[in-house]
């Protein structure tokens, strides 16, 4: 019994420490809408968690300063009515030679998370094959597919939906 009830007293007492230390927001805002990452996460982390630039993309980053170009249901190709916002970009980073871009692909909820997940990279790639036929260095142009983890509007309407089969973009300054 003694033995029980010591193992439950540490257990309640990691929880309570885990609990106390928390999860604290480790971006900092900026004037201007721009976020700064603290501290790197180091080499080889792969894909990021959160909104984070991947490593080796700066330290400072606006999500803020283009619209999003969307899709069609179940589809990577690039709508006519978009391609005037892929040339905002391109004309921003033919005007900013120092800095990096991050195309993030979004889906909507239909479909399993592996399916939108890919999906999702192929709207970022299309985004980013368009940018470079638009004179923009491909080295300086990363992708990344969140699938339907990061939904612009939570509702479950083909409008909501519409709203999330985007992608976005992230400049990042170092």
């Amino acid at each position: 019994m003694r033995g029980k009830l010591l193992s439950y007293a540490i257990v309640v007492t990691l929880i309570g420490t885990l609990g106390l230390t928390g999860c604290k927001n480790l971006w900092k805002k900026k004037s201007g809408g721009t976020e700064t990452q603290p501290s790197p996460l180091g080499e080889g982390t792969g894909i990021p968690a959160g909104p984070r630039p991947p490593i080796g993309m700066g330290t400072e980053f606006n999500r803020s300063q283009f619209a999003p170009v969307h899709f069609d249901f179940d589809s990577a190709k690039i709508r006519p009515s978009e391609v005037g916002k892929l040339e905002a970009v391109a004309s921003w980073m033919k005007s900013n030679p120092g800095a990096k871009l991050v195309v993030e692909g979004h889906c909507d909820e239909r479909g399993t998370a592996e399916y939108n997940r890919a999906l999702g990279e192929r709207r970022a790639q299309a985004a980013r094959e368009k940018l470079v036929a638009l004179g923009v260095d491909a080295s300086r142009i990363t992708t990344i597919s969140y699938g339907k983890d990061r939904p612009a509007d939570l509702g479950h309407s083909e409008a909501a939906w519409a709203k999330n089969r985007r992608c976005e973009f992230a400049t990042v300054k170092e």
